[in-house]
């Protein structure tokens, strides 16, 4: 039976260099109709503000309601829980959804994620699609990547987690960042099955 959870998605964002990414995610599944709850880290929320020019209010009842209109979303498909909001939804398998997307993430938030740590809202969430046996994406944005980092993302990919960095193709001829961004989110919204029509896929005409 289907329930308003099938069409939820936990959407954390971290300070790693990429903002742009995570906010046209949330904007393009806001569009498709479905319920993002969104979590920021208070890094993530000092990169917005300074890669975008979406600068965010102080409480995450402001934030829910300044997005929802940037975003033209309907009221009630978008939450914003701040990183240390417990009694949230996502820190417990009873609430959580079932798919969540870190975009992007730092190499800190992925070594959290893959070794349990959960000292925030986010790294728990993470933590709760893991044990739960859902769909948890990760779109790391670091270069070049360690053998630290990388050891963290097999163990992670081992659990069933895909790895999905931020590294767009140029097949589409892109002459716009809009459209780099909108090829990585394109390939997040075929890992959670959300219908789009945001980049031409590899041997289509349209």
């Amino acid at each position: 039976m289907a329930t308003d959870l099938d069409r939820t998605v936990t959407v954390g964002m971290t300070g790693a260099s990429g903002a742009q990414y995570g906010l046209r995610l949330v904007e393009c599944l806001l569009q498709a109709d479905w319920t993002v709850y969104l979590t920021f880290t208070r890094a993530a929320q000092i990169v917005i503000g300074s890669e975008t020019d979406c600068h965010l209010p102080g409480r995450t009842a402001e934030q829910t309601r300044h997005l929802t209109a940037l975003f033209k979303a309907r009221e009630g498909r978008l939450r914003v829980f701040g990183d240390e909001e417990w009694t949230s939804p996502l820190a417990s398998g009873s609430g959580a959804p079932r798919r969540m997307v870190v975009c992007p993430a730092t190499m800190a938030t992925l070594s959290a994620i893959a070794n349990g740590a959960s000292e925030n809202l986010l790294e728990r969430a993470a933590d709760v699609v893991i044990k739960e046996r859902g769909d948890l994406v990760i779109v790391p944005r670091e270069t070049p990547f360690s053998a630290i980092h990388l050891e963290n993302m097999l163990k992670l990919a081992r659990l069933g987690v895909s790895i999905l960095p931020a590294n767009p193709g140029f097949y589409n001829r892109p002459t716009k960042v809009d459209e780099l961004v909108d090829f990585i989110v394109a390939r997040v919204l075929d890992q959670l099955g959300v219908a789009h029509r945001l980049s031409r896929r590899w041997g289509h005409d349209g």
